[in-house]
């Protein structure tokens, strides 16, 4: 009876001594409630307090702590879908204000981020949005920093991971730039056959042009040939003739060449058939 009853005194004594010496690891802080009230905070190392008066009521994390927030969808001022996703940075300042001011800190930073991540993604435009990544978390950083100072909580930072827009989205971009390009295309095709009809008429006029400068020059050379001719031999008529008949015999000579001609006939009097061609 004796034995047993020193035993469990000794096993009291013990369980005692283990509920009155905490060991606090580096990076966390623990805080201490006496009778349902705050007491102290435990730094890291050895502390001792009151069993069973005493109790470790919260252990905080004083490390700088990573938040995933999940994939959100948020909407543009020109009504486009963007898919993000964020990471934020959290260190507990104040042990008391973290475990004392807020229910659960994590979840409501990771709220705050996402509702404040929405609400800029809203003021932008979709090319805003998506060139804008700096600014998004600069923006995002300061609104959250502010909500959470009275949780004795500091925001080291937060990250963008991804911004894209949804997959519809993407779709309708991808068929709009099809589109684009397609115009772009026609545009081009149109503006070829512009200028190729444009190059066409000018080689047309500048070789009406040519033309018209050769027959200048060619009615030019036989008005001086027939001049030559008529200052040679002194007579009117004979100049032309002459000239009528050269070009009478030139063309029958280009006829008699061509591939098509099977058959020629001649004029058996030369002189008569010019003067028929002039009207003698």
């Amino acid at each position: 009876m004796f034995l047993g009853i020193t035993l469990v005194i000794a096993v009291l004594i013990v369980a005692t001594l283990i509920a009155g010496i905490k060991i606090v690891p580096q990076g966390f802080e623990f805080v201490v409630q006496r009778l349902g009230k705050y007491h102290m905070t435990l730094k890291p190392g050895l502390s001792i307090i009151i069993p069973y008066i005493d109790h470790v009521a919260y252990q905080l994390l004083t490390k700088d702590e990573p938040l995933n927030i999940e994939q959100q969808e948020a909407i543009t001022r020109d009504n486009a879908v963007i898919l993000c996703t964020a990471i934020t940075f959290v260190k507990v300042l104040d042990p008391v204000k973290a475990a004392y001011g807020i229910s659960n800190y994590r979840a409501a930073i990771q709220f705050l981020v996402m509702t404040n991540l929405r609400a800029i993604i809203g003021s932008m435009t979709l090319n805003e949005a998506l060139s804008s990544r700096d600014q998004i978390k600069a923006k995002l950083k300061d609104q959250i920093s502010n909500e959470v100072t009275d949780w004795g909580i500091v925001v080291k930072s937060v990250e963008i991971q991804d911004i894209r827009p949804s997959q519809s989205m993407q779709q309708a971009m991808e068929a709009q730039a099809g589109a684009e390009r397609l115009k772009q295309a026609a545009i081009l095709q149109a503006e070829g056959k512009k200028q190729g009809t444009i190059l066409e008429a000018e080689g047309k006029l500048e070789a009406s042009r040519k033309e018209a400068e050769a027959q200048i020059l060619l009615a030019n050379a036989s008005s001086e040939a027939i001049k030559k001719i008529r200052d040679a031999v002194g007579s009117e008529e004979l100049p032309a003739y002459f000239l009528l008949a050269d070009r009478y015999i030139e063309s029958i000579r280009k006829l008699s060449e061509s591939s098509n001609t099977k058959t020629l006939l001649l004029p058996a009097d030369l002189i008569s058939a010019v003067k028929g061609l002039i009207g003698k």
